[in-house]
């Protein structure tokens, strides 16, 4: 990789899980679950900060059925429906990260991962630095010397000797390592008993899926058997977990830049959901000098008795007067002084 700024692709709908598993269940004083959007909003944030990327785009799955669906009936079959605390969460996260001047890509038809593949190969024939931040080990296949992998909760980053490293394969055989062991998260059934170890068995004597198949019949034990009685399905397996790399799509690398934050819809967002340090830094951004405040507003700081003797005068003979006070909730329920 080079020292230029790489080319970031987040695989938002990743995001969304994690943060929603890893957050507390935090909720605005009107009962809105916030936990995901906070914690989405934060790894941003904070690879933002790291990278500074001149080119970023951030992809979330559309809904609806996609080609895989298609090609399989089961396909994710025995995936628990959305949580309706994170499903309500979806659309104001949307609305955020496309405040923050991030270009947002949702593409019908297709996952997320196919998306990040076809915009990282790109990327690649360009021969642009390019950092996938995600936390799915599909997404593994993509590696070359051009695309690495970031997880932003460890803070690591994975390139081809990375890849070796925790799978015991090259990124170039990851999709025959997948097809192997199979993905019951996605219901992509493998060889049964076929686990990473016996995968990279496999893989390290007769190189390639291929080359396992062609072999199926040297294979003894058990395993020997539910490697052949998987032969028929094998080839649909690969096919699932194969990202798409020629996704049609209307934006390229190079289009996807981010832009200034439009921090008037920022601060309405933040105010509604309750995210008062954000809040609190957008609006100390869009304050007015001390030089402009002081033609605008008259401010006294009272340090003396007699001064606060004045003042209480003054409210007293008022119509109106107004107290800011901090307090340790916005739920007028709940809420103490400080």
């Amino acid at each position: 990789m080079s020292h230029k700024p790489p080319f970031i692709l987040i695989d938002g709908t990743s995001y969304i899980y994690r943060a929603f598993h890893a957050m507390p269940p935090l909720t605005n004083s009107k009962g809105q679950p916030t936990g995901a959007i906070y914690g989405v909003v934060n790894m941003l944030k904070s690879i933002i900060s790291d990278y500074q990327p001149e080119h970023i785009g951030v992809i979330f799955d559309a809904k609806g059925k996609t080609f895989r669906d298609e090609m399989f009936d089961a396909y994710k079959a025995t995936r628990a429906p959305m949580p309706d605390d994170l499903r309500v969460q979806i659309e104001p996260l949307y609305e955020v990260v496309r405040a923050m001047g991030l270009p947002v890509l949702i593409v019908e038809g297709v996952e997320a991962d196919d998306v990040i593949g076809t915009l990282a190969m790109q990327a690649s024939e360009l021969k642009m630095p390019t950092l996938v931040s995600t936390g799915d080990k599909d997404m593994a296949q993509l590696v070359n010397d051009y695309v690495m992998l970031v997880n932003t909760m460890t803070q690591t980053e994975m390139d081809s000797a990375g890849v070796v490293e925790k799978f015991g394969v090259p990124p170039e055989r990851i999709v025959d390592y997948l097809t192997l062991i199979g993905d019951k998260v996605d219901n992509v059934p493998g060889v049964d008993k076929c686990g990473p170890k016996t995968a990279v068995k496999w893989l390290a004597e007769y190189e390639t899926l291929d080359g396992v198949i062609e072999h199926a019949d040297e294979i003894k034990g058990k395993v020997g058997e539910h490697l052949r009685a998987a032969l028929l399905h094998l080839p649909l397996s690969k096919k699932l977990v194969t990202i798409k790399t020629d996704v049609s799509l209307t934006h390229t690398p190079h289009d996807l830049k981010p832009t200034e934050p439009d921090n008037d819809k920022l601060a309405a967002l933040f105010g509604e959901l309750e995210f008062k340090s954000w809040l609190a830094q957008i609006l100390k951004q869009d304050a007015p000098s001390p030089q402009q405040a002081a033609h605008e507003k008259e401010y006294h700081c009272i340090r003396k008795q007699k001064d606060l003797d004045a003042w209480l005068q003054k409210c007293e003979s008022a119509e109106l007067v107004s107290f800011d006070t901090e307090t340790t909730s916005l739920n007028y329920i709940d809420a103490e002084i400080v």
